[in-house]
């Protein structure tokens, strides 16, 4: 049995840090809902979203860390996107690029860290 390459440790410790922030937000936006006036406004809605996806980045994160295909292939969904996103912040802004080179750089070196050699194996499993 293939042991957990450290770089599959830290996409997956990154993923569930992400969706810890993604949930927190997610309250934040739902407790400051009642002080706009009501539970169905953008606040909430944008709150129980950010739960859910919260969530789902949190469960992806443990199933990186237990060798799980499928949460293996939603990061690198994630990550393609996030590349993608980065290209168009570049040629839609091109004064303000360090932040969207940044965030592909950092795509770029979470996808190289799931598909190294020993990555493969540990997914293999």
């Amino acid at each position: 049995m293939a042991t957990r390459p450290a770089g599959v440790t830290l996409v997956a410790v990154i993923v569930w840090i992400q969706g810890l922030f993604t949930l927190i937000g997610g309250v934040v936006s739902l407790a400051v809902s009642p002080a706009q006036g009501s539970l169905s406004g953008g606040f909430a809605v944008a709150g129980i979203v950010s739960i859910v996806l919260g969530v789902v980045t949190i469960a992806v994160g443990v199933g990186l860390l237990r060798g799980s295909g499928v949460a293996r292939v939603l990061t690198t969904i994630v990550l393609v996107l996030s590349l993608a996103n980065a290209a168009y912040a570049i040629v839609a802004n091109p004064a303000s690029v360090v932040t969207p080179i940044i965030s592909a750089a950092l795509a770029v070196i979470g996808l190289i860290l799931l598909y190294t050699g020993r990555a493969n194996d540990y997914f293999r499993r």
